[in-house]
């Protein structure tokens, strides 16, 4: 248990408890509270989430909308070079 504090238990939980306070207060003279802060990570990471659903959405797009074009160009230039190497035998 030791490791995993870094040192003996009580000393360490009682800087926890000593520093929280600091910080508690530090965010409370910002007018800055808890609900706020996990309210702001929980949108962050739903943003962060959508972000990646709409670069694939628009990865996609221009995926189909290429394909439409260099797909059919594809198979001309394939059955063009099959032709030209029947002609050749």
């Amino acid at each position: 248990m030791n490791s995993f504090f870094g040192g003996p238990v009580l000393p360490t939980l009682l800087k926890l408890v000593i520093a929280s306070v600091a910080v508690g207060i530090v965010l409370a003279v910002f007018g800055i509270q808890p609900v706020d802060l996990w309210r702001d990570f929980l949108d962050t990471i739903g943003r962060i989430w959508q972000m990646g659903f709409d670069a694939i959405d628009w990865s996609f797009r221009y995926l189909l909308l290429g394909a439409v074009v260099v797909i059919p160009i594809f198979i001309l230039v394939r059955l063009w070079s099959l032709l030209v190497e029947r002609k050749k035998d």
